[in-house]
């Protein structure tokens, strides 16, 4: 169960809108705090639209599906969207602040665990943890010692996107003594790493690249087929942001080619399917979307979701609006 503080109110004004999928203790308590429809699951989701979308106040959506403006202009009465995960690319927010709604997201909450899954999968790639668990379950051992791999400890890591779950990463990458340059549109203050300002740079100087950067068309492809060049046959590639960051074709051909060490990826262009040769490339470390899924970090999601639209329809306005 979700923990809020909020009393429920069924006398409140105006209907919720959820919009996609959510966890399902998230959704027994939307349900007992706020008259709740549930949009993907009716049987005629443009009927509802056409007789009751006035009633519909505040919309709660996940990160992957968002908001498509055609509903926003279907809901003439809307001015929250409440989104469960850090990212709100798929919500043309544009398009919302123009129509008079608001629209939050979850953000420092799963920064942690995002940042453990990163670092983990930067030890997993270059000690090719993963790859030797298979060589030893597949009896190979016997025939012949595991492979030399690289070394995790001294290196220099480029983090790509200094917001707040690279400088995590980077905090964490630093006891293990390495060297952290880092990549934004603008230098960050505050911070005792060297700001590069291209990604092509920060490949070129790295052995590793942490991909953290927000998706959304502002940064589609920009780890291009010029970037994993840059980065070259001895980097390896983490991506815990967005695949659409990656440009995928560029990185298949990068991994069947030998053009980079390796990779960790959580994400992928259009998910949940994976290019086979990623699947059949020992060097790839293979990870279902899930940097932000503990126990502990969906808890306190649901929480800041609830908590946002409590607030919402008590005061309206947001506890953690998207800037």
């Amino acid at each position: 169960m979700f923990h809020s503080t909020a009393p429920a109110d069924p006398a409140a004004p105006g209907t919720v809108l959820q919009v996609s999928p959510l966890l399902p203790a998230l959704e027994k308590t939307l349900a007992e705090r706020h008259r709740t429809v549930r949009l993907h699951e009716l049987p005629d989701p443009a009927a509802y639209l056409r007789e009751e979308a006035g009633d519909v106040v505040a919309a709660v959506t996940s990160a992957r599906f968002g908001v498509a403006n055609s509903l926003m202009d279907a809901l003439p009465r809307l001015r929250a969207i409440v989104h469960f995960g850090v990212g709100y690319e798929t919500t043309d927010v544009a398009h919302a602040r123009a129509r008079n709604i608001d629209v939050s997201n979850t953000p420092d909450v799963l920064t942690d665990c995002v940042a453990d899954l990163a670092v983990g999968g930067l030890i997993d790639v270059m000690r090719e943890l993963s790859a030797a668990d298979r060589y030893v379950r597949a009896g190979r051992w016997s025939a012949a010692p595991y492979p030399l791999t690289s070394r995790v400890s001294g290196k220099r890591v480029g983090i790509l996107g200094l917001g707040r779950i690279g400088r995590a990463v980077a905090r964490r990458l630093e006891g293990f003594g390495m060297d952290i340059v880092y990549c934004s549109r603008v230098p960050v203050a505050d911070v005792p790493y060297r700001h590069l300002s291209t990604a092509r740079e920060l490949a070129a100087e790295c052995d590793a690249v942490v991909v953290t950067v927000a998706g959304g068309a502002d940064t589609r492809g920009l780890v291009s087929a010029e970037v994993l060049e840059a980065l070259g046959p001895r980097g390896y590639l983490v991506n815990v942001a967005r695949g659409s960051v990656v440009d995928e074709p560029a990185l298949v051909a990068a991994v069947r080619e030998g053009r980079i060490a390796g990779a960790a990826l959580d994400v992928f262009a259009d998910e949940p399917n994976v290019p086979l040769p990623l699947l059949e490339s020992d060097r790839v470390l293979l990870l279902p979307h899930v940097a932000s899924g503990t126990h502990e970090t969906r808890q306190a999601m649901g929480d800041l979701v609830l908590g946002n639209l409590q607030r919402f329809l008590t005061e309206g306005i947001l506890l953690t609006p998207v800037p």
